[in-house]
């Protein structure tokens, strides 16, 4: 359970500096892991980015100031971030639906977010079909697009990304390449550095690089891997969710922080729905 205690003392620094800079680094110091994991687990066990939780508990705690003082409208703006007025206009009515001069009238309806506490609660009994096993490295071949470490982006340049690959030959030429395992088509989150965050569309090979093609070599590991069936995009994305909240409190191992993989059929016609793996990197907790 350290893990859980690493967030949760993570998100007491988050909420001690809500009227103050807030270091996305520390954070994730604290939460020992890089910054770009911190968000992406953030994400996923919360359901919410990093950035709009924070932006929501500010905006909460502007709008009982709004409302408890006679503070100015821009220096209550200032404390929780926002030195630009019309910057945090935007973002309270984003939050509230109302202006902050509206939130100051009697009656005007607001919305409160409370700090996450994070603990373990008793969940469904539905099962969740895993294997473990332990991989010399595995070398891929494919394109990528380049990642930010703030998850809100990344939610929206990794389904375009695919959309525009499908549209193409790539897959096919991709496809033909695949001889290692995990065979198919995969899809890889890779964290190098804060400036080198990459999403690849590849697969496993030993054949030389094609042209306009790239290849990455995800390190030796012992992987945790999910079966999944259904939408492709709804599907895996609740397997690193249940991963999070359910699997890894109680399993024994701790996220290795390694890229992340995706498994997909080869089949172009039937890559939006059906049979897949994620492929989870772990390793035992001491």
């Amino acid at each position: 359970m350290e893990w859980l205690k690493q967030l949760s003392r993570a998100i007491d620094y988050i909420e001690d500096n809500l009227a103050g800079d807030i270091s996305y680094d520390k954070a994730a110091k604290i939460a020992c892991c890089s910054t770009y994991n911190f968000q992406r687990m953030f994400s996923y066990i919360t359901g919410i980015p990093l950035s709009e939780y924070i932006r929501r508990r500010r905006m909460t705690k502007a709008a009982f100031e709004l409302q408890l003082s006679e503070n100015k409208i821009t220096d209550i703006g200032a404390k929780y971030g926002y030195d630009i007025p019309t910057s945090f206009n935007r973002a309270f009515q984003n939050v509230h639906g109302v202006s902050p001069t509206f939130a100051r009238k009697d009656g005007t309806i607001l919305d409160s977010y409370p700090p996450i506490r994070f603990s373990i609660n008793v969940t469904g009994g539905e099962s969740m079909r895993y294997r473990v096993e332990t991989k010399e490295p595995i070398r891929i071949v494919g394109i990528r697009v380049p990642l930010q470490e703030d998850q809100e982006h990344n939610f929206k340049i990794v389904p375009r990304f695919w959309n525009k690959t499908l549209k193409s030959n790539l897959v096919s030429k991709i496809s033909k390449l695949t001889n290692q395992k995990p065979h198919g088509i995969l899809g890889v989150t890779a964290y190098q550095n804060p400036e080198k965050i990459y999403y690849y569309i590849a697969t496993a090979t030993d054949l030389a690089v094609p042209e306009n093609l790239l290849e990455y070599e995800i390190p030796a590991a012992t992987w945790v891997i999910f079966k999944c069936d259904g939408p492709f995009q709804d599907s895996i994305q609740t397997i690193f969710k249940r991963f999070a909240r359910e699997w890894l409190p109680f399993s024994g191992y701790k996220y290795a922080q390694l890229p992340d993989v995706e498994v997909y059929p080869i089949n172009e016609n039937k890559l939006k729905s059906g049979y897949s793996e994620v492929w989870i990197a772990v390793k035992k907790e001491k």
